[in-house]
């Protein structure tokens, strides 16, 4: 059986992405073959096809997609054709029209829930998930920085966080992306064009700073990160869209005040089949309720896939993006 598929011989430039038809045979044991509708885009996805994540080459691309299943592997028996399925994780190659996947990573999408909007949400939202529920210690009242918050997990980081009732600031840039972060739930929202980040964290929280900083942004706002935490704070560094940040010296950590950092990422919190399954049920029972309001920003055909990491990479976009096969 062949395909449509995004694949790259060397990692590099978005130019690397070029649609091919490949051959992908047959489910296998364990396996099902999904005609996809809708497939995320992901900044995990620029790291994959950057190299600033190695990978063996040739190599597909792509980290979660969403659509039906076509047809079973002769042992599965907890899925059948028909069925609407998400998935996230796993070997990159997400970017396609038909994918053969292993069923341990496949989540069945609610009724009620489209395609488009389970490719858009999944991995995000169980990125917000860890990051709020699992790897710090929030409390309903308790304020937190937000980078990046109008983007895909900034968003959903904001409606989640008001649903805890955690005040999290937002920080994003120019007036129209703060004015979607703040429609988003965020207690407040920082323009990084127009305001100093620092000054007016100290000012939202009356000079004590932030207990937790979540900062996707990497080398360019380290130092402010650092500042902006209250003493004991938590600096949760969850992505580098601007390069790695600089490495942490335990001096440095003990004089901004015996503070701790911690490099977290959704393998970990999602590694086992009983967490992977609860953080994605999670997800989908807030946005069942509604409380989660997916915002697909852009949508790309699948052969186009280049011009979509160019425009997430020098940041033309907004919300969520979707491949569409």
């Amino acid at each position: 059986m062949k395909a449509h598929a995004i694949r790259m011989d060397a990692q590099g430039n978005p130019e690397v992405l070029q649609l091919r038809e490949v051959e992908i045979g047959e489910p296998g044991p364990g396996q099902v073959l999904i005609r996809q509708a809708a497939c995320g885009l992901n900044f995990l996805d620029v790291y994959h096809r950057s190299g600033a994540y190695p990978l063996p080459m040739p190599s597909g691309c792509g980290s979660e997609a969403a659509g039906v299943i076509e047809a079973v592997g002769p042992d599965v028996t907890a899925f059948r054709a028909g069925d609407r399925v998400a998935y996230q994780g796993g070997e990159p190659g997400a970017y396609a029209d038909l994918r053969i996947t292993p069923t341990a990573r496949l989540i069945r999408i609610p009724d009620g829930v489209s395609a488009e909007d389970a490719a858009a949400v999944l991995l995000k939202g169980m990125t917000v998930e860890y990051l709020l529920n699992r790897c710090v210690s929030l409390r309903s009242g308790d304020f937190a920085l937000m980078y990046a918050a109008a983007g895909g997990v900034g968003l959903l980081a904001g409606q989640w966080a008001k649903h805890l009732g955690i005040r999290l600031i937002g920080v994003a840039a120019g007036r129209e992306k703060c004015e979607r972060a703040r429609a988003s739930g965020y207690f407040q929202v920082i323009d990084r064009n127009e305001e100093d980040v620092l000054a007016r964290v100290k000012e939202i929280t009356g000079g004590r700073g932030v207990p937790v900083v979540f900062d996707s942004i990497g080398k360019a706002t380290f130092d402010t990160s650092i500042d902006c935490l209250s003493p004991r704070g938590v600096f949760v560094s969850f992505g580098a869209t601007s390069g790695p940040p600089p490495a942490v010296e335990a001096s440095l950590l003990q004089k901004k005040g015996s503070l701790y950092f911690t490099r977290p990422t959704l393998v970990h919190y999602a590694g086992s089949p009983e967490d992977y399954s609860a953080s994605a049920a999670a997800v989908f029972d807030l946005l069942e309720k509604g409380i989660l309001k997916p915002a697909i920003g852009q949508r790309y055909p699948l052969a186009e896939a280049a011009r979509a990491h160019q425009d997430l990479e020098e940041g033309r976009t907004s919300g969520s993006t979707i491949l569409v096969p």
